[in-house]
């Protein structure tokens, strides 16, 4: 990968970053380039782009943590969801992580995946370990007939427990959701790259709409500055203030819980 580029404007970030960027980069596995949509714009976004909510996959998505956000602030978040006409998955996330770091086994492991998340104004390497489970066991786990141990496999628990605060159980963890989220995959007219669009919909009626794309490693900085200014050609906000749907979240049941 070529690491003398110099930084391009759509990732709005300084040079000392953009170097701590592209050392993250070189030993991931992916870079997803994410944008979220201020609210009052996402209506003009979702008709600018041609996208069509009715292709989009139901998705339920359930946190793991304390009331405090203990596994949160620790870097560690714990996550399953249910994904219609899918089996559901687990992961245990742990972010921020250095990939030259990882131990080799971890690294090399098939359900292990390293990657960076790069939007306007700053960037996050993450090390996921996911799992892929059945079509029921999600729900049983959120009515209490299943356990919420048993939602992950026996590597994802060693992981847990070796980057969760001392003395948190997964089994004592409070279930924080679920968010409802509608996830459309689609390829814009004039764009020769696929887009992917989440809508997460939280209780208070408040709604984030991601746009994303993935991309090698190598083809980071090249994409990032594409997608900028073909999203910017059809009208949508690039600069409005970023969030994040899994803090979002997060807070929002976190919340609720200390207040029930």
């Amino acid at each position: 990968m070529a690491t003398a580029q110099a930084p391009t404007p759509a990732l709005q970030i300084s040079q000392e970053e953009m170097g701590r960027l592209l050392a993250l980069i070189d030993h991931a596995d992916s870079v997803e380039l994410k944008l979220t949509v201020p609210e009052a714009d996402q209506r003009s976004a979702v008709q600018a782009l041609g996208m069509d909510p009715l292709n989009a996959q139901i998705r339920q998505v359930f946190f793991f943590d304390t009331p405090d956000l203990a596994l949160y602030q620790a870097g560690v978040v714990a996550r399953a969801r249910r994904v219609q006409k899918k089996g559901d998955d687990s992961v245990v996330k742990l972010r921020p992580v250095v990939p030259a770091e990882l131990p080799d086994d971890l690294r090399q492991s098939p359900n292990m995946v390293v990657e960076v998340d790069a939007m306007p104004g700053g960037f996050v390497c993450s090390a996921s370990l996911k799992r892929t489970l059945g079509t029921t066991d999600v729900r049983a786990c959120a009515t209490g007939d299943r356990s919420k141990r048993k939602l992950f496999s026996k590597e994802q628990r060693a992981f847990f427990a070796e980057h969760a605060p001392a003395g948190i159980e997964l089994d004592h963890l409070t279930i924080l959701g679920p968010i409802f989220v509608l996830k459309l995959k689609f390829s814009p007219v004039g764009f020769d790259r696929r887009l992917v669009a989440e809508m997460w919909m939280y209780p208070d009626n408040t709604r984030i709409l991601e746009l994303s794309t993935k991309c090698a490693p190598g083809e980071a900085l090249d994409v990032a500055a594409r997608a900028k200014t073909f999203l910017m050609d059809q009208g949508v906000e690039v600069t409005g203030e970023q969030q994040t749907k899994t803090r979002t979240a997060l807070e929002y049941f976190a919340g609720s819980a200390v207040t029930a």
